[in-house]
């Protein structure tokens, strides 16, 4: 199982990454904050400190066409925000 979907890179979670050290991922609805844990620990080499998840619900969008009216509904997912150990960093960029 895929624990980790994707990093989350906005510029409130880059803010949050310099000043207290927190880096947030898209996770795996299914799994839980050890799992979470692990995953973050084995893939970039940094100890976690704590591990905070949230789910969200996917919302109903709807856009007025020339064909009528379209409807639908924007995927529902799992969030955690990892926090690292004083001296520890995640470098998202150093593959680019």
């Amino acid at each position: 199982m895929n624990i980790l979907i994707k990093p989350i890179v906005t510029e409130k979670m880059t803010a949050q990454g310099e000043a207290f050290n927190r880096y947030g991922f898209v996770v795996n609805k299914s799994a839980n904050k050890l799992q979470i844990r692990q995953a973050v620990e084995e893939l970039y080499s940094v100890k976690v400190s704590e591990v905070n998840t949230m789910r969200y619900a996917g919302k109903r969008k709807q856009r007025h066409t020339k064909s009528g009216v379209s409807v639908g509904k924007t995927p529902s997912y799992k969030k955690a925000v990892v926090t690292l150990a004083e001296g520890e960093v995640i470098d998202f960029y150093s593959n680019i």
